[in-house]
């Protein structure tokens, strides 16, 4: 497990690319046969992923001085590669493409496989300390409620933006309020639409909450310029297919890439409400 330790914007403003790059940016993720984690001390979230070619065992390590990774931990799970399992304490659930789980503090096994070792799953998760424990469950942005299965809601499926302001997108709500509780991990999915490259903008921050994004979706060619910083005092790091970067909670965060793509964002801090933000007019970014 990587460590990442928090940052100060009055240093932030003085980094170099390679330092931005060093501090904030997660590349290598998707490693097949592994489980690759960084640990934030940024509100303590660990971001990760599992490849399994063959089953892979999610355990502490030294890292979380804890008997199982989930002892004092929730966690979020979202498959962004081919058809594969999780085992939650024996309990299989079949995760597709674009599909998702919760997974709540107390659950002392888990274990990633693929449906096809030739095809494997891609499990990105977002971890976040936790202090009560909620129901395991499955989420599908479409199909039929089912016992263990949500369906995310209509009203969790907001389309925003425009083609004219290259900002036409699609937000997917996964884990809030509502619709699958948690103790304070927030998480999602935006997909923008074809001819579309803005995201998040006009911008924000939200001081009590930081988020960490993953790109993916995109061509070999393909980029995103990630703006983050204080808004007076913005700063970009070029990110390719599949690779995360850090969001502060005093930074922006927002993205402008070559074309069209897709984004998972996942949140922790002391408040869960999605529309908790502090907004930034364009006219005030520098």
């Amino acid at each position: 497990m990587e460590l990442r330790t928090a940052s100060s914007p009055k240093d932030v403003k003085y980094y170099t690319t390679e330092r931005l790059r060093e501090e904030f940016l997660i590349q290598e993720l998707f490693v097949p046969g592994e489980i690759k984690l960084v640990y934030s001390h940024i509100d303590r979230i660990i971001t990760g992923a599992a490849v399994p070619v063959k089953p892979l065992v999610l355990t502490a390590g030294d890292e979380l001085r804890a008997e199982y990774f989930l002892q004092r931990r929730e966690m979020g799970v979202i498959n962004i590669g081919a058809p594969g399992r999780i085992l939650a304490d024996g309990k299989a659930y079949t995760i597709g493409y674009k599909e998702g789980m919760y997974i709540g503090m107390g659950v002392k096994e888990i274990v990633f496989e693929s449906e096809e070792e030739e095809k494997p799953a891609k499990f990105y998760l977002n971890s976040a300390p936790a202090h009560k424990s909620y129901p395991t469950v499955l989420i599908k942005p479409e199909g039929t409620p089912e016992d263990g299965v949500v369906i995310v809601k209509d009203e969790n499926k907001v389309e925003l933006g425009s083609l004219e302001d290259s900002n036409h997108r699609v937000i997917c709500k996964y884990i809030l309020p509502g619709q699958v509780e948690s103790c304070q991990l927030v998480m999602g999915m935006t997909q923008l639409k074809p001819g579309s490259v803005w995201n998040t903008m006009p911008c924000h921050t939200h001081d009590r909450r930081m988020e960490v994004y993953l790109y993916f979706e995109m061509g070999e060619e393909d980029f995103v310029m990630h703006y983050m910083g204080e808004p007076s005092q913005t700063r970009h790091i070029v990110m390719r297919n599949e690779e995360a970067v850090i969001s502060p909670s005093w930074s922006i965060h927002a993205g402008s890439g070559s074309k069209a793509y897709t984004f998972i964002w996942g949140m922790v801090g002391e408040n869960q409400a999605f529309d908790d933000m502090d907004g930034v007019a364009m006219k005030d970014l520098m």
